[in-house]
C-alpha cells in the first residue's frame, strides 16, 4: 500500500529523489531473513543527513551483521508531508518504503537541538505513539544518540532508551541484548531493565526528577536499586581497530558534503570553554597515517567520489600530517580527485606541505579567531593570539589562496562593547594584510565572509554556569557589527539571535520542556533550523500557553551548586573541573592544550590509560 500511495505522490513533490532510495552502495536484504529491523532515523531533510558521518559509520556496521537489517529516514520536506497527510501515508524506509512503525526500534541522531520538533513530526508521520508512556508492545523502540542526547531530558518524554557517547562501541551490546529478549519472547520493559544495565544506555523512564520551590532541580534519582545511579558515556579506545565502513552509499543528487569523509581523529584537546564537542568527545584518540591511507584508497574504489575531505574538529591537530599529507595527495592526485580540508590552521602548515597544497583544489580557508579582542580570547581559551590570525591570512596569500572565511561569536561572557569593534578592525586587517607583503610577490585582493552566531551556553562546558545574552541585546550588538563591517569586498551574515534563544533554552533545558516541544511542534514548528521556516512567535506563543518560562533556560546564571538536568550523565570531565574553567574564564586565565599539560579534567577515570 505505501508502495503505491509513493508511487502516486511522487511526481508531486519537490526532489523526489529525496525519497526514492536505491543509490550506489545501499544494503539490501531479505527482510524476512533478519532478526531485527532498525531505522536510522535524521531529523532533517536527506541532503543534510546524508552528509552525516555517523550514519555511514552505523548504517553499515549494523548492515555486516546477519540478524539484523538497518534502513534509512530522513524528515520529509513540507510539500511531501503535505501529500503523506492527505493520502494518509505513514512515513517509510527508503531501502524497503516498509512503514518504519513495523521496525523493531527507530534511532534518531541529535545534532542539534532545533530539530526537536522533527523528531516528534517524524513520530507523528510514522504513527507512533508520540509519548513513550503510551506506547505498546507492537510499537518499535524509539532511541536516540549524538552530541545532544548528552542533555536528552527536553526530549526524555518521547524517548524510549538514549546511546550516550560513541555509537559504533555500544550498539552491538544494545541488538544483541535486544535480540536475546525476543527470542525469550521478553516484553518491552523486561529488554529496557537489560538495556539499562548496559554501560552508555540511559532510560529515561527509570529516572525521577524532584523539582524546589524556585524551580531548579532537587534531585535525580533511579527508581530502584538495580538501575545505576549515573550513565557513563561509551568510548572507542583505539580507532584503528574501530569499525569503519569500506563503502559508503553515494546519492543521486547533490547533498552538503557531497564527497569521502575520512575521520582521522575524534576529540579535541584545545578547550575553548564555549565548546561542548570538545569536552563530550573527549580523549582525542587518532587514526595512524597507514590506516587511513588504506581506508581512503578502499573509499574511491568503491564511490566514484571526486573529492575527499578529512574530519576532524581540528584537523591540522594531526600528529602524523608529516607522513599523511604527501601521500595522501599524491594518491589523490593520481585518481583525479580532490582533498578538502575543513577545520584546519593554516599557520600549522610545515612548509614541506605547501606544494600538497598548491596541487589540491582549494575552495578558501576558514578560520576561527571567535573574539574580537585577546582579552576575550583569554576568557575563551581560544588559545590564539591576533597575529596567528593575520600571519595565517598572509601565508594563505602566499600560497595563492585568496577566499577566507572568518568565523566569530557575540554574547560571550564577559564581552564589552569594545570586544564588538575589535571585531571589525581584526576584518579590517585581513582584508588589507596583502599590503604588508613583498611587492615582488603576486597575490590576489581577498575575499572574505564574515559569519557571526549568537553565543549558546551548552551542558559539559565551563559556560553551563552562564546566562545568555537576552536576544534585544544580541540584535543591539549585530547593528554595531553591521556599522562596523561596511568593508568593500567583505560579506556579513549572522545568526538569529532569537532562533539561538531558543537553542538556549532546549540546550540547557530538562523534561518539564517536552509539553513546551509538543505544543510547539502542535502549532506548526518543524524545521526550525531553516531561517524560512523558523517562527519565533509561535515559539513564544507555546511556552506561553504551556506556563513555561524561556528566560528561566536562557537567560538566568546559575548558582555554582545548582544541579543540572544533566548531572546523572558521566561524559568523564568531572563538573569540578568544569566549574574551576569556569573560574578561570571569569579572571582570563587560560589553560594550555591538555596533550601538552595535563589539566587532570576527569577523563582519565573512563579511557582505561587512553589520553
Amino acid at each position: 500500500m505505501v508502495t503505491e500511495q509513493f508511487e502516486r505522490i511522487l511526481h508531486q513533490v519537490e526532489k523526489p529523489v529525496r525519497y526514492m532510495g536505491n543509490e550506489y552502495n545501499m544494503v539490501e536484504k531479505d527482510k524476512d531473513e533478519v532478526l531485527i529491523r532498525f531505522a536510522f532515523a535524521f531529523p532533517d531533510v536527506y541532503e543534510v543527513g546524508m552528509s552525516h558521518l555517523g550514519i555511514k559509520i552505523l548504517y553499515h556496521k549494523i548492515n555486516e551483521r546477519e540478524d539484523s537489517y538497518c534502513e534509512r529516514v530522513f524528515s520529509p520536506w513540507t510539500d511531501m508531508e503535505q501529500k503523506m497527510r492527505e493520502f494518509n501515508m505513514p512515513l517509510f524506509a527508503l531501502e524497503t518504503k516498509d512503514p518504519i512503525k513495523q521496525f523493531d526500534m527507530v534511532g534518531f541522531t541529535l545534532q542539534y537541538e532545533m530539530t526537536y520538533t522533527n523528531v516528534i513530526n517524524m513520530l507523528d508521520l510514522a504513527q507512533i505513539p508520540l509519548i513513550a508512556k503510551e506506547r505498546s508492545e507492537n510499537d518499535p523502540l524509539i532511541l536516540a544518540g549524538g552530541p545532544c542526547a548528552f542533555n536528552p531530558e527536553p526530549l526524555a518524554d518521547f524517548l524510549d532508551l538514549v546511546v550516550l557517547g560513541d555509537g559504533e562501541e555500544v550498539i552491538d551490546e544494545l541488538l544483541d541484548a535486544y535480540k536475546l529478549n525476543k527470542q525469550k519472547k521478553g516484553g518491552r520493559d523486561e529488554f529496557l531493565k537489560a538495556a539499562s544495565r548496559i554501560p552508555g544506555i540511559y532510560v529515561p523512564k527509570f529516572y525521577e526528577v524532584d523539582y524546589r520551590d524556585d524551580g531548579t532541580i532537587n534531585s535525580i534519582t533511579s527508581i530502584s536499586d538495580d538501575i545505576p545511579r549515573t550513565i557513563t558515556k561509551r568510548l572507542v579506545a583505539d580507532l584503528d581497530k574501530a569499525y569503519y565502513p569500506e563503502k559508503m552509499i553515494v546519492p543521486y543528487m547533490d547533498i552538503v558534503h557531497d564527497r569521502i569523509a575520512l575521520e582521522i581523529f575524534r576529540g579535541c584537546g584545545r578547550g575553548c570553554r564555549f565548546c561542548q564537542a570538545g569536552i563530550v568527545y573527549r580523549p582525542v584518540r587518532e587514526r595512524s597515517a597507514d590506516t587511513l591511507l588504506k581506508s581512503a584508497r578502499k573509499l574511491i574504489e568503491s564511490t566514484g567520489y571526486e573529492d575527499l575531505s578529512l574530519v576532524s574538529l581540528s584537523s591540522s591537530d594531526y600528529s602524523e600530517f608529516d607522513k599523511l599529507l604527501p601521500d595522501l595527495s599524491k594518491m589523490l592526485k593520481s585518481s583525479g580527485i580532490s582533498l578538502s580540508l575543513p577545520s584546519m590552521r593554516i599557520d600549522s602548515f610545515a612548509d614541506e606541505f605547501k606544494d600538497d597544497i598548491h596541487a589540491l583544489k582549494k575552495s578558501g580557508i576558514t578560520l576561527a579567531p571567535e573574539a574580537g579582542s585577546q582579552r576575550l580570547r583569554d576568557v575563551i581559551n581560544k588559545g590564539v593570539q591576533g597575529q596567528d590570525l593575520y600571519d595565517s591570512v598572509k601565508r594563505a596569500l602566499v600560497m595563492g589562496i585568496d577566499s577566507f572565511k572568518l568565523y566569530f561569536m557575540i554574547g560571550l561572557p564577559t564581552e564589552e562593547q569594545s570586544d564588538i569593534i575589535g571585531i571589525g578592525n581584526m576584518v579590517r586587517e585581513v582584508k588589507y594584510s596583502r599590503n604588508s607583503l613583498d611587492k615582488n610577490i603576486k597575490t590576489a585582493n581577498p575575499r572574505i565572509t564574515v559569519s557571526v552566531a549568537s553565543f549558546v551556553p551548552k551542558a559539559f562546558t565551563p559556560f553551563q554556569w552562564v546566562a545568555q545574552d537576552s536576544a534585544e541585546q544580541l540584535k543591539a550588538k549585530i547593528a554595531l557589527l553591521t556599522t562596523g563591517l561596511r568593508i568593500k569586498g567583505v560579506f556579513f551574515n549572522w545568526h538569529d539571535p532569537s532562533l539561538s534563544f531558543i537553542e538556549a533554552v532546549l540546550a540547557r533545558g530538562d523534561r518539564r520542556l517536552g509539553k513546551l516541544l509538543k505544543r510547539a511542534w502542535e502549532n506548526g514548528c518543524r524545521f526550525d533550523g531553516w531561517s524560512e521556516h523558523f517562527k519565533p512567535n509561535v515559539w513564544l506563543n507555546s511556552f506561553a500557553e504551556v506556563g513555561v518560562d524561556p528566560h528561566f533556560y536562557a537567560n538566568r546564571t546559575r548558582s555554582e551548586h545548582e544541579i543540572f538536568p544533566w548531572d546523572h550523565i558521566d561524559v568523564g570531565v568531572s563538573k569540578d573541573f568544569l566549574l574551576s574553567e569556569y573560574r578561570k574564564a571569569l579572571s582570563g586565565v587560560t589553560t594550555p592544550d591538555c596533550r601538552t599539560s595535563c589539566s587532570a579534567c576527569g577523563i582519565q577515570n573512563i579511557t582505561k590509560g587512553v589520553c
